[in-house]
């Protein structure tokens, strides 16, 4: 299976042979549990979204980090300097939004594309349809995990340091916030497929829903009759934790108990859908 691995990474394996390795299982493959053969499975869907990702390009994973610092750098210049809003420390209160969000908003964004992207394996090979968009989540948590480094820079410049409940409070965002990326990307990924205009819809949807989260103003700006729209939120609690979480701040146990309610709500929700679609997918795609 390392062999196989490596020949795709090095792009000797086409779309159509990737399939056909799939197709012989794992009793002529990979001679292991299934349990192994999966696992193998997940890793060459992500390998191959990262090798698609960055195809032709000369800076590579530099373009993951720089976009949110550029979109970081424009808040600053709008907000900081010309609108003088008083935020203490701005770039770094950016900053520790921003990352959070780019992960929510690439997977989802990019799940349109997940079915329909690999409309010939779905055709042709009998798999779980959901390691699609599981690799495509994963793909962008990969490149969130390593955007961490750039934040912690951030933080030691405004002299913050990491603490000891990173431990523990950074591996369960980490899960609420895949939960609930995954559970909205089943909801797309299969929507698109029996409704085209999903894919337009996703974009308008994301974007409001940007703006809508306190990730370029803190809560407090927030007047009182519109608090209501921070709880109707599902990332407006998880912004708020990842934020305290970098900052040093005391997270509140109702946020992160509201970010993990709606993670599992909308987890549970989005694979509903897709489990009562799934076995029309071969004749839409």
């Amino acid at each position: 299976m390392a062999d196989i691995i490596r020949r795709i990474l090095d792009g000797l394996v086409s779309r159509q042979d990737f399939a056909s390795i799939i197709a012989t299982g794992p009793e002529q493959v990979v001679r292991r549990s299934q349990i192994i053969y999966y696992r193998d499975l997940i890793w060459v869907l992500v390998a191959k979204e990262l090798k698609l990702r960055y195809k032709n390009t000369v800076l590579g994973y530099v373009w993951s980090v720089l976009n949110p610092l550029v979109f970081a750098m424009v808040f600053f210049v709008m907000f900081k300097v010309i609108m003088r809003l008083s935020v203490e420390n701005y770039a770094l209160f950016l900053i520790t939004g921003l990352f959070p969000w780019q992960w929510f908003s690439n997977s989802v964004t990019a799940s349109n594309n997940f079915f329909l992207g690999n409309s010939s394996l779905i055709k042709r090979v009998k798999f779980p349809r959901y390691f699609l968009v599981l690799a495509g989540v994963l793909n962008d948590l990969i490149h969130f995990a390593l955007s961490i480094l750039v934040i912690v820079i951030f933080m030691l410049v405004y002299h913050k340091h990491p603490s000891l409940s990173w431990v523990l409070l950074l591996p369960f965002l980490v899960v609420v916030q895949f939960l609930l990326t995954m559970g909205i990307a089943l909801m797309v990924s299969t929507c698109n497929l029996f409704f085209r205009d999903m894919e337009r819809l996703t974009g308008i949807l994301v974007m409001i829903w940007f703006y809508v989260t306190p990730v370029l103003f803190p809560l407090n700006m927030i007047p009182p009759r519109f608090q209501w729209t921070i709880f109707a939120n599902p990332m407006g609690s998880l912004v708020i934790c990842w934020r305290s979480l970098f900052l040093g701040v005391p997270l509140s146990p109702f946020h992160l108990a509201q970010a993990a309610a709606w993670a599992a709500l909308i987890f549970v929700t989005g694979f509903g859908i897709y489990r009562s679609l799934e076995w029309r997918f071969a004749e839409i795609v």
